[in-house]
């Protein structure tokens, strides 16, 4: 995957996937949101956009395709991808949070990057079995139990982020990245050097970087399904010094202006009722990478 400013970004909103469902509850923590399955139809065709984040990116493909292996994952990245080559005619989409991906998959972020790699050489024989699994199943609600089932039994076995990079985490989101990286040092009693070695090895990301990405997160939910009437005020309530600064950000983030990101959206498609205990749906709100 490389960037290439050169071609039109497919904003993600395009992707509507077939099914989505919820996490068991004793991984809200760690997954950060809906389970999604996509299925033939609900993908854009070609290559597409994988924009910045600050997540996890775990996908296992119920139908196989000559492009990437059958179950693998993304980390936290600073800068967009164009991936070529359609995804698979069907398939499993996970996000996790950075510090659940640490946790739950036992490797450091910053070893993931924005490559793709095989969840089975991460933790061996569980990814392959998972994905074993995934494919045999003939319901979406069975398939997210499995994948659920998966995590659960992971739960535990990994490496625990270092109170001080969790505290450092948690203020960022929760000022959607407001928070002065000289307070999150005192905060956390750690040089500025040191908490960007931790956080960086926890996270994948330094802690500016994290906090560019939640802001910018945080403007694009809120951008809802059309171009607002004035991006100045977008800009200057989202934390942006001016517009340009804005457009700068989602060009570095996504490939593409805002304005060019909502021109290659859909609108949403309205949240169907819940068909299952855990809380599967039909359809529901476009997916977004954040």
């Amino acid at each position: 995957m490389k960037p290439d400013p050169s071609r039109h970004p497919l904003s993600e909103r395009a992707r509507r996937p077939g099914a989505r469902g919820a996490p068991h509850p004793a991984l809200r923590a760690a997954v950060t949101r809906d389970y999604a399955g996509f299925t033939d139809g609900t993908e854009p065709s070609g290559g597409f956009v994988l924009p910045a984040t600050t997540s996890v990116l775990v996908v296992v493909k119920v139908q196989d395709s000559a492009l990437r292996p059958p179950e693998f994952t993304s980390g936290p990245h600073s800068s967009f991808a164009v991936v070529d080559g359609a995804c698979a005619p069907s398939y499993l989409e996970a996000w996790l949070s950075p510090l659940g991906g640490y946790a739950l998959l036992g490797t450091p972020m910053d070893e993931l990057g924005r490559t793709f790699v095989d969840l089975g050489d991460l933790v061996g024989r569980d990814g392959r079995r998972l994905g074993d699994r995934v494919r045999e199943l003939e319901t979406w609600s069975e398939r997210f139990a499995a994948f659920d089932d998966f995590l659960l039994h992971r739960i535990g076995g990994g490496p625990a982020a270092a109170p001080e990079v969790s505290w450092a985490w948690r203020r960022l989101v929760s000022s959607a990245g407001a928070v002065p990286i000289g307070s999150l040092a005192r905060g956390t009693g750690w040089s500025h050097k040191h908490l960007i070695r931790k956080f960086r090895q926890q996270v994948g990301l330094t802690p500016k970087t994290a906090a560019r990405l939640l802001r910018f997160e945080h403007v694009w939910r809120r951008l809802g399904d059309g171009e607002p009437t004035r991006w100045d005020r977008v800009a200057a309530d989202g934390g942006y010094a001016d517009q340009s600064h804005l457009i700068r950000e989602f060009r570095e983030f996504t490939g593409g202006s805002p304005a060019d990101i909502l021109a290659r959206s859909s609108p949403p498609a309205p949240r169907e009722p819940s068909q299952s205990g855990r809380g599967l749906t039909a359809g529901g709100p476009l997916e977004f990478f954040s």
